[in-house]
């Protein structure tokens, strides 16, 4: 063979390897199958029924909070109230008041009339 019948032949071999890596290459394209398709649905479903129950149980749990410290605020407005009463039975029943309000009524103390308890 001469050189130029085997450039030639060169050069065809390496054109029809070209061919082949151009067909291998367009061959593979990425099919997706039915059921592949499906799971791709159920995945993507599962994703959105996932985030609208994590905001609705954001928006419960804000809601809850919100009443909560609502309770709070009413509890200590009633704690406040309650100790200013306790104060006003204090002041209110010591014994000179007391005292006062038994002379004001006409009561005296007679000791023949006391009894000692003992506990």
């Amino acid at each position: 063979m001469s050189n130029l019948a085997y450039q030639i032949q060169q050069r065809r071999k390496i054109e029809l390897e070209q061919e082949k890596q151009i067909q291998s290459v367009t061959k593979k394209k990425l099919q997706i199958t039915f059921g592949e398709k499906i799971l791709y649905l159920l995945f993507s479903l599962m994703v959105v029924i996932g985030g609208i129950v994590m905001v609705s149980n954001s928006a419960k749990i804000y809601s809850v909070n919100k009443d909560i410290s609502g309770l709070e605020a009413s509890i200590s407005t009633q704690a406040k109230v309650n100790a200013d009463l306790n104060h006003q039975i204090m002041e209110l029943s010591t014994y000179e008041r007391i005292w006062a309000k038994a002379h004001e009524l006409g009561l005296m103390l007679n000791e023949n009339n006391v009894k000692v308890v003992q506990d």
